[in-house]
């Protein structure tokens, strides 16, 4: 898939770092799987992937967002939304 220019986020690596920050099998981290719900994906690491996600991009999330990524879309709408509105 290729590289979304406008922001430089590229969601199969994506899916690849949130896949090896839970320990899941990439192709378990399919594009509506829910992390918490289909992967046992339990408080702390969810914190573990928005610190992550933070790290990777340089970006911050809010703490009402932080609850929002449950999935690989949820998680590339907040990040791309992020790096598109980084000044």
């Amino acid at each position: 898939m290729p590289i979304d220019t406008a922001a430089g986020l590229d969601r199969e690596h994506l899916r690849q770092l949130l896949a090896e920050t839970i320990d899941a099998d990439v192709a378990d981290v399919r594009d509506d799987t829910d992390f918490v719900q289909t992967l046992g994906v339990d408080s702390l690491m969810a914190l573990e992937v928005v610190v992550v996600l933070e790290r990777a991009y340089g970006i911050k999330f809010a703490e009402t967002e932080m609850s929002t990524v449950r999935t690989l879309n949820s998680a590339y709408e907040v990040v791309h939304r992020k790096l598109v509105e980084r000044p």
